[in-house]
Formats: structure tokens, sequence, C-alpha cells
């Protein structure tokens, strides 16, 4: 590994993260990244929400229109709703599927040539454990190893520092 540490936003983590952990839980690679982008977004805007960046919106409930149900999967403490599309299952965004496409050309522009090895040492942290337990501890694992930020409004944004090493560290503490 030639690179230890690299110099990232949260949000490109959280996404490979999510999407690691998808593919160890039995998604494929394609729903995957979708389903890790959803996870992000759905962080950022509850975070967004609690720093009185984003405010809440009315739902379709609140303007007296009926909800329609969703299908949802669990991922990361989200449930992340899902559409069903010729290509196989995607996370829905606004009711339309995300494209994974997008989702690989957002990871590449903002890890560059890093993203090759940040998802080997993902993919190692995420095959270290069972999947049922990697279920129920990956969020917690994000939180150990994400980038560290300024707290509050001072930390919207803001890059930090992975460590490849400890999520290396991390994957070899962990049982199989």
């Amino acid at each position: 590994m030639s690179t230890t540490a690299i110099t990232v936003n949260r949000a490109p983590v959280l996404t490979l993260w999510a999407a690691v952990v998808a593919e160890r839980l039995g998604y494929d690679r394609e729903a995957a990244l979708t389903l890790g982008r959803a996870v992000a977004g759905l962080n950022a805007q509850s975070k967004g929400r609690s720093l009185g960046i984003y405010h809440a919106r009315t739902t379709e409930a609140d303007e007296g229109e009926p909800v329609r149900e969703e299908e949802r999967v669990p991922l990361l403490g989200r449930e992340v709703p899902v559409t069903h599309t010729p290509a196989g299952l995607r996370a829905a965004s606004k009711g339309a599927p995300v494209d994974p496409a997008s989702v690989t050309r957002y990871l590449e522009s903002k890890f560059k040539g890093d993203l090759p090895a940040v998802r080997e040492a993902l993919e190692a942290l995420a095959a270290s454990r069972a999947p049922e337990r990697l279920a129920e501890e990956a969020y917690g694992l994000y939180e150990h190893f994400r980038p560290a930020i300024p707290r509050g409004r001072a930390g919207w944004g803001a890059a930090g520092e992975l460590d490849l090493a400890l999520i290396w560290r991390m994957a070899h503490a962990g049982d199989r």
C-alpha cells in the first residue's frame, strides 16, 4: 500500500463504505453503489437539518395527498427507498432510480487515484466480519474510521484525513 492516509470529505467515504457493505450483504455492485449513494444522501439531509442548513420538507401527507408505499432496504441504520428496474434493484431518489455509473464517476472524482486502495481496505474490513455481524456493526465501524472534521457548521463539507492503515488494522482485528 503506497498511500496510508488521504484527505477527503466524509460523504464519499460513507458512500463507498455503504456500497462495500451492501455488496458483502449480497447486493450486486451496481445496486450496492446506488444504495451507498442513498445512505450518504440521507445522512447529509439529516445532518444538514440538525445544523439548520436544510429545513424539513412538508410531506405529501402534510399536504393532504396520498403517500405511496415504497420498498425499503435497511443499510447502515437507514431505510433506503428502492425500485426495481430492468437492470436490477436500484436505490430511488425522488422516485427515480439512482444511476450506478454516476455514483462511480462521483467516487472517482473524489478519491482520484486512491479509489482502488480505499476500496481494497474497506472490502477487507467488510470481509473481516460475518455478514450478519457486519449488518449490525457497519455504521459503528464507519464512525471509528471516518475522517475527523470540526464539529458543527465548521465541519460541513470539510475534508479530513482517512487513515487506511487504521482500516487495515480494524480488518485484521475482526473475526471471520
